[in-house]
């Protein structure tokens, strides 16, 4: 019998005084006048556990907020973009003014059936995962197959920076080659500059290492070799090594398959990727930088790598990451001395990016890539105020 029904017993049937009864059981004797009142007004139901749910949720959103994610999620999805909790979050953020942690969002989207669990799912802690200093740095290559409307094969060659994702170059082909390779990459150095390092799978299109030295050189690795870039290649059977353009053609394929008209000629094909590309590198967030940045943010607000034969051994260069404190101001040491940055109060809080070449720094948004302020640093001063001109005296 539950301690419960013993004291309504003693009190209700032996007519025992509810203070006899709270000493007799060790309990208090508000919680016996509660039980006993209960009873009296709820009868055997009495009895039954009550919910510990509280009865208001101060922090919970409001209905509109929860309406507003599921609609998020179904149009993200609708368009073949990433629509989990990261990049809702981002969107809400950013262009509906409203701050939602990821786990709340992630708990309503369980709630309202929108989450697919994978318990078989490889955990993301178990993979190694690398990634280049600076932007250009490292260039990823790869190709992968679309079949058009007509039913027709198309390659989509993709040249991406492995530092920041920035897609440098995508481009539909009915059928990638050598030649076709250099070419792109030719192009993206002439837009973006020239890398330090590329990598790529063993295709013979990038490398013919495996080919047992028949037919030498192939075209990118003569144009490799012109322009002193290291050419790294895969382990045979690793693509994972290559996995964050292999990534990105996932994405991008996922987008290409969800549009509603899709292309017949490469021509078509074509003007759908610039379209993707566009909206991948300046307005989606991506999950893997920080703080959700776009690919463009990264890749546009920070000094570029050069190749080992155009490299100036006496600039030492190096990326910080910090947040600005209250007062407006990030602090940067430099020769073993500390020396605070003055930004402005405006900008208090904000997380950013230190981009310094010996005295030389451009302090950059690290969410936006805005350029805040860029200095030499006067290593005689601590204190590194605004270029502020007073006004005029009247």
């Amino acid at each position: 019998m539950s301690k419960a029904r013993l004291v309504i017993t003693a009190v209700v049937v032996e007519g025992r005084s509810q203070a006899e009864v709270a000493r007799s059981y060790e309990v208090s004797k508000s919680w016996v006048s509660k039980l006993v009142a209960r009873y009296r007004e709820q009868g055997e139901a009495a009895f039954e556990p009550l919910s510990r749910r509280p009865k208001t949720s101060p922090t919970a959103i409001d209905a509109a907020t929860v309406e507003l994610i599921v609609r998020l999620r179904k149009q993200l999805s609708d368009q073949g973009l990433d629509a989990g909790p990261d990049t809702i979050a981002w969107h809400l953020h950013h262009h509906h003014s409203k701050t939602v942690s990821r786990a709340t969002i992630s708990r309503y989207l369980t709630r309202h059936g929108l989450v697919t669990p994978e318990p078989k799912k490889r955990p993301r802690s178990s993979y190694i995962r690398f990634q280049a200093a600076l932007p250009n740095e490292t260039w990823q290559a790869d190709f992968t197959h679309y079949r058009l409307a007509d039913g027709t094969d198309a390659e989509i060659l993709t040249w991406l920076d492995d530092h920041s994702r920035y897609a440098l170059s995508v481009t539909a082909w009915p059928r990638v080659t050598g030649p076709i390779v250099r070419d792109t990459f030719r192009q993206a150095v002439r837009d973006h500059g020239v890398p330090a390092s590329t990598l790529t799978d063993n295709g013979m299109v990038f490398t013919t290492r495996l080919a047992g030295g028949r037919g030498g050189r192939n075209a990118l690795e003569h144009e490799l070799r012109r322009l002193h870039v290291t050419q790294k290649n895969s382990t045979p059977n690793h693509p994972t090594t290559c996995g964050k353009v292999e990534r990105f053609q996932q994405t991008m394929k996922k987008w290409l398959r969800a549009q509603p008209a899709q292309p017949a000629t490469i021509a078509g094909l074509q003007a759908l990727i610039d379209r993707f590309v566009d909206a991948y590198n300046h307005r989606r967030p991506h999950r893997s930088l920080p703080h959700l940045a776009t690919p463009a943010a990264v890749y546009d607000t920070r000094p570029k790598a050069l190749p080992a034969g155009s490299r100036d051994p006496d600039t030492h260069t190096r990326v910080r990451h910090d947040r600005i404190d209250e007062s407006g101001v990030v602090t940067l040491r430099i020769g073993g001395r500390l020396h605070h940055i003055g930004i402005g109060r405006t900008h208090a809080r904000t997380h950013v990016i230190l981009l310094v070449a010996d005295l030389h720094v451009r302090v950059v948004a690290a969410t936006t890539g805005e350029l805040l302020r860029e200095l030499t640093i006067d290593p005689t001063r601590d204190y590194q105020p605004q270029n502020r001109k007073k006004p005029p005296n009247p």
